[in-house]
């Protein structure tokens, strides 16, 4: 009995493999290819491919003798992504970064050219940042809006900073579209963004983008604290631990990261 139950969900985790693998190639694979890819018998291989074929998960190309992904997986994918909840997908790997950082962590979204802040996990420290559900602040002085706004088209973000302008929040903040852009380049090219007391004075916080399965951006994860528990030294190995953040929301959420 044992043994029977161990080759069934051997046999499942066979078949989710050649879905994923098949996911990876729009064009296709053929036989031969599944097989050496996944280290199978071609027989097996072939198995679990007619299996799939006949629950409609896969179809086989006659044409050009190859295996794709079938109408079934679109069903299924589909309903994932209308059954999400991004605050939800996000919580347990911001409960994860709290802990790994010690400071707190944010999730936000861009709305009518600001941020809105969508969930917090706060850290145990007594001195803390506080941001409740549906505060909203400026983008061009946020670490988590300069991190979206990093995203967005140009034509896009000049039509939003036209609109709310660049008020000076504190002396540090950014007031000028030269220096927010070249903020903006420095983002993309570090490959996160960082409010430097630029929001609140004594107060650093770190961001990164969420993307969705288009590529498109959702939301902005952040780990916000003040600036002498985030002092120079730490803020390449917190910046780390924001990115992998990042990329973990993105893919639990079905979504794929931007290269």
């Amino acid at each position: 009995m044992s043994a029977r139950k161990t080759g069934q969900v051997q046999s499942v985790s066979r078949a989710l493999a050649i879905l994923s693998r098949l996911a990876e190639h729009d064009e296709g694979l053929s036989l031969t290819n599944i097989s050496r890819e996944l280290t199978l018998a071609p027989s097996t291989a072939h198995r679990l491919l007619t299996t799939l074929q006949h629950e409609r998960f896969v179809r086989f190309n006659d044409a050009k003798g190859i295996w794709q992904i079938g109408v079934q997986a679109f069903v299924v994918g589909s309903h994932f992504l209308s059954s999400r909840d991004l605050v939800t997908v996000a919580r347990p790997h911001m409960e994860q970064l709290m802990e790994l950082s010690g400071e707190t962590t944010n999730l936000a979204m861009a709305d009518q050219g600001e941020i809105v802040y969508l969930s917090q996990v706060e850290c145990r420290q007594l001195m803390r940042t506080l941001a409740r559900p549906g505060a909203r602040i400026a983008m061009h002085c946020s670490a988590v809006g300069k991190a979206l706004l990093a995203q967005m088209p140009k034509a896009d973000v000049s039509r939003i900073l036209r609109n709310r302008g660049l008020p000076k929040v504190t002396e540090r903040t950014i007031t000028t579209m030269a220096c927010l852009q070249a903020d903006l380049d420095a983002v993309r090219a570090q490959g996160y963004a960082m409010d430097d007391e630029e929001h609140a004075v004594g107060l650093r916080c770190i961001a990164v983008p969420v993307f969705d399965e288009t590529g498109g951006i959702v939301a902005a994860v952040s780990l916000s604290g003040p600036k002498v528990r985030i002092p120079e030294a730490r803020i390449d190995d917190l910046a780390a631990m924001v990115i992998d953040t990042g990329h973990q929301i993105t893919r639990a959420y079905g979504g794929v990261a931007r290269q």
